[in-house]
C-alpha cells in the first residue's frame, strides 16, 4: 500500500493516513474488500509510532471505510456513495482554512485554483488529492 507522509504538513500524521486510504479508494488504487497492512507492518514501513496507525485506522473504521475481521485482519469497505463528495470537501476545508489565515477570501481562492487548473491540468494517474 503506497502511503506517502510528509512531515512539512500540517495535519497529524494519523490523519495524512486517513487522507491517503480515501484518496487510494477515490482514485482506485484501494480496492474493496482489499486488505490493509496490519498497524506494526504500516507503522515500520511508514517509520513511524504504531499508535499513530492505530489512531489512523479507528478513525477509518467509525468513518465507515475499513472493517476489522477478529484473527483475519483489516479490510478496505465498499466505498460509500459519497466518498468522493467527502473528500472533496475535505479538500475545499482545508484550502479554505489555509486561505483564511493568510486573509484570502474564499472567492478569491476559488479564482485561483480555477486559474491553476488551466495552467496545470491533471489526468487521472497523476492527480493528486491529499
Amino acid at each position: 500500500m503506497l502511503i506517502n507522509l510528509d512531515p512539512a504538513d500540517e495535519r497529524p500524521l494519523y490523519q495524512q493516513i486517513v487522507d491517503e486510504v480515501r484518496r487510494g479508494l477515490v482514485l482506485g488504487t484501494l480496492a474493496p474488500q482489499a486488505p490493509l497492512p496490519s498497524v506494526r507492518a504500516l507503522a515500520a514501513e511508514l517509520r513511524i509510532n504504531p499508535n499513530t496507525v492505530q489512531q489512523a485506522y479507528r478513525e477509518l473504521e467509525r468513518a465507515g471505510i475499513i472493517y476489522t475481521r477478529r484473527g483475519q485482519g483489516t479490510f478496505v469497505a465498499e466505498p460509500g456513495a459519497g466518498e468522493r463528495d467527502q473528500l472533496l470537501r475535505d479538500v475545499a476545508d482545508r484550502a479554505l482554512r489555509d486561505a483564511r489565515r493568510y486573509g484570502i477570501e474564499p472567492h478569491e481562492l476559488a479564482e485561483a485554483i480555477l486559474r491553476a487548473g488551466d495552467l496545470h491540468p491533471s489526468t487521472p494517474s497523476t492527480a493528486g488529492l491529499s
